[in-house]
């Protein structure tokens, strides 16, 4: 037999043997879009190097936006226009609802990787009855990192009032440092106090949401919601803060809280990946407590859902890129995300249990969730947020504005918001 026969009849045997096995599948690129946070980069990357070990036919090209509301523009103005990358990153809860889901998003129905999702994050990533979306991470928590060595010095104990958050914070003033750091340079962390306030406004006033979503209650008509803004002025009013509170960063907090400068820095438990990738040998003396009440019997945490991965209406690739979303929904996709990422809270995922060696910051969060004292942010219970809270937070928390006066003017803001969703009674 010569030499071609051979090669002929090896190519034939070789064409049959792939023809047997199904056609072939062609190669995939889909394109993911991140936010610019470093730690988001590695998650993504670690996901994306995960998946292609499973599916070598698939490639994932990670492209990068800004974060804040340059960001929020990018992801609108990208949806609008159809130019949106195949798989992209981006809040849970009113901000998702802002996209107008129904309209600009693919639905993920009978995605296997939902029936281990937990529902407090499907009903915050879902419209119309249709999931949308799957975590990106843990659950996070609103509330005060404290330092647990100069507690420790001082002789203090975790307040569960705010009459006793505060004079702690006179003790620590006392004793020569910054008792409570502000960082109005990134002014979205000025919000903090008065986010991380609503399990306390929801156990004054339950239907708060409801009522505020219907135009029935406001922040400023509202006693338990206008405390929310006092509790800044209370911080700016006592003296307590670092003096460089309004151009100091959020990078700055966390330096002056590692390093024990500082006390005490309200602050969402997302803080403690950066804590453990920049100050990792102060990481055991950070700790975490629930914005204290004016009653010791109301004491629990506001949470925060992670971010989740969505597909726009206008991918061409909504098979593939559904097949990412229900790796990254898995308990294995959720592993991924752990062995890179800093646990911020408890897992969403059924099966995907948090590791041994978690911060204390978050073991001191279990508890709450393990009592049932949590609630969810405001920002998941109702669609509106005033896209201005954080530049009148700043105000107040910088002495600039009264607390009734930022409350009302806040509820213009949300009035605006309210009226662009198209929301009844506004």
């Amino acid at each position: 037999m010569t030499r071609h026969l051979k090669y002929r009849l090896a190519s034939a045997c070789a064409l049959i043997a792939l023809l047997a096995a199904g056609p072939l599948r062609a190669e995939t690129t889909l394109s993911f879009l991140i936010d610019n946070g470093p730690d988001t980069l590695v998650a993504a990357e670690a996901l994306v190097e995960a998946y292609a070990a499973k599916h070598p036919d698939i490639t994932i090209e990670i492209d990068q936006r800004p974060g804040g509301g340059e960001g929020d523009n990018t992801i609108k103005t990208r949806l609008a226009t159809g130019e949106m990358a195949d798989i992209f990153l981006y809040n849970a809860g009113s901000l998702f609802q802002v996209l107008k889901p129904e309209q600009t998003l693919h639905d993920i129905a009978g995605l296997p990787a939902l029936a281990n999702i937990a529902e407090t994050f499907k009903s915050v990533s879902s419209a119309g009855g249709k999931a949308y979306g799957v975590p990106f991470g843990t659950s996070m928590v609103g509330g005060i990192f404290y330092n647990k060595k100069i507690y420790r010095d001082l002789g203090l104990s975790v307040p569960k009032t705010w009459a006793e958050f505060m004079a702690n914070n006179e003790k620590i003033k006392a004793a020569g440092k910054v008792a409570l750091v502000q960082t109005y340079r990134d002014s979205w962390t000025s919000q903090i106090l008065v986010l991380s306030d609503y399990y306390n406004l929801q156990a004054s006033v339950p239907d708060f949401a409801t009522q505020y979503t219907a135009n029935k209650a406001k922040y400023a008509t509202t006693p338990a919601a206008l405390k929310s803004f006092e509790r800044l002025k209370d911080v700016h009013d006592a003296g307590i803060l670092n003096e460089d509170f309004g151009a100091a960063s959020y990078d700055d907090g966390l330096y002056v809280l590692a390093n024990g400068d500082a006390a005490h820095y309200p602050m969402l438990s997302l803080a403690i990946g950066a804590l453990q990738q920049n100050h990792p040998e102060s990481l055991a003396d950070i700790g975490f407590f629930a914005q204290p009440s004016d009653d010791a019997s109301v004491n629990g945490l506001t949470v925060w859902m992670p971010p989740a991965l969505y597909i726009p209406a206008s991918s061409q690739h909504v098979d593939d890129a559904k097949g990412f979303l229900d790796f990254v929904g898995s308990v294995e996709g959720c592993k991924v995300l752990m062995g890179v990422n800093t646990v911020q809270g408890p897992s969403l995922i059924k099966g995907c249990d948090l590791p041994a060696d978690v911060p204390p910051a978050v073991t001191d969060m279990l508890p709450y969730f393990k009592d049932g004292r949590t609630a969810p942010a405001l920002e998941y219970l109702s669609p509106i947020k005033g896209p201005n809270l954080q530049q009148i937070t700043v105000e107040v928390g910088s002495g600039m504005r009264l607390p009734a006066d930022a409350a009302a003017m806040y509820d213009d803001d949300v009035r605006k918001q309210a009226q662009q969703l198209g929301i009844p009674n506004w």
